[in-house]
């Protein structure tokens, strides 16, 4: 019998985490592992799904810096148009770093800058016809690629979750 990790889960949920807090109960026995059992799973979580995510994007010739990218400007809904600050902004990336995803995009036809008619100083990211398509295929097979990462749990619980993580996130987001 696996040592139970004070806050653990029962016996029917036995993961990577619950062997993890299990080894620490035995070591450590006043510390509660708890935050293990949330933050230590959505990373694991996060782990497991990246190579997967990753292959999505690369069948359609794409990073997932990219991805981003391009996604960002498609759902920001038509002219499909924003400023480097704007992107950079939203993706939490250094100006540099997006210099770098911006100039393969434009390469591989995907995007194109624009300079603005509001302000001849500034330049605009657009994405072409073809970015537009990319990204459109890009995102429904990753979402479709999600889905299936989550078939264990059914709608109600899938729901359930992400309202908790939703929570979570929004508290931790306030903090920061």
């Amino acid at each position: 019998m696996v040592a139970k990790a004070k806050g653990q889960e029962g016996p029917a949920a036995e993961d990577h985490v619950v062997r993890l807090r299990s080894q620490w109960a035995r070591e450590l026995p006043d510390l509660d592992t708890e935050p293990m059992g949330i933050l230590g799973r959505a990373s694991r979580l996060t782990n497991l799904f990246r190579p997967s995510m990753e292959a999505t994007f690369a069948r359609f010739d794409l990073d997932r810096g990219e991805f981003d990218v391009i996604a960002t400007l498609r759902r920001s809904g038509p002219p499909y148009r924003l400023t480097p600050t704007q992107i950079y902004t939203s993706l939490m990336i250094s100006s540099g770093g997006l210099t770098h995803r911006l100039d393969r995009l434009e390469k591989a036809g995907l995007i194109r800058r624009e300079k603005s008619q509001q302000d001849g100083r500034s330049m605009l990211v657009a994405l072409t016809d073809a970015g537009i398509s990319r990204v459109e295929e890009a995102c429904r097979a990753h979402v479709a690629n999600g889905s299936a990462f989550l078939e264990a749990l059914d709608a109600k619980e899938r729901s359930a979750l992400a309202d908790l993580l939703r929570k979570l996130l929004v508290a931790i987001e306030d903090n920061a």
